[in-house]
């Protein structure tokens, strides 16, 4: 039997986030901490790759808000062209378009945050 991918909703990503973005920061202070005024060539990858992993994962976040964003906005004018905009089925949809568009804007944020937390939790 094929079972549709379950699509994390916002709530469900913020609670994982709240995890482990507080795991990572304190494993990453610590090795900031212990590497001193001299760190060595791994500890400046890890602080780089800090610096670049957040901005690849708020990019790809916005890009993924913008797209969704701009698919619901088609989808409320083609209910507004139909000429029931604004009917209690429409008023729901578009509460879930809204939920959809910061689902995808948090999607790339949790996973690179709960794959750092992974990583750095083997260390």
């Amino acid at each position: 039997m094929n079972r549709p991918r379950l699509r994390r909703g916002s709530a469900s990503q913020l609670v994982d986030l709240g995890i482990a973005a507080p795991q990572v920061v304190a494993h990453r202070l610590a090795r900031m901490a212990a590497a001193g005024a001299t760190p060595s060539a791994r500890d400046r990858r890890e602080f780089t790759g800090m610096v670049l992993e957040k901005q690849t994962a708020f990019a790809q976040g916005w890009m993924a808000m913008w797209v969704e964003a701009a698919l619901a906005q088609q989808r409320f004018l083609l209910a507004c062209l139909s000429g029931t905009p604004w009917s209690p089925t429409q008023a729901l949809r578009a509460g879930a378009d809204w939920e959809r568009v910061l689902s995808r804007g948090l999607a790339p944020v949790r996973r690179k945050a709960v794959a750092n937390a992974r990583r750095l939790s083997r260390r």
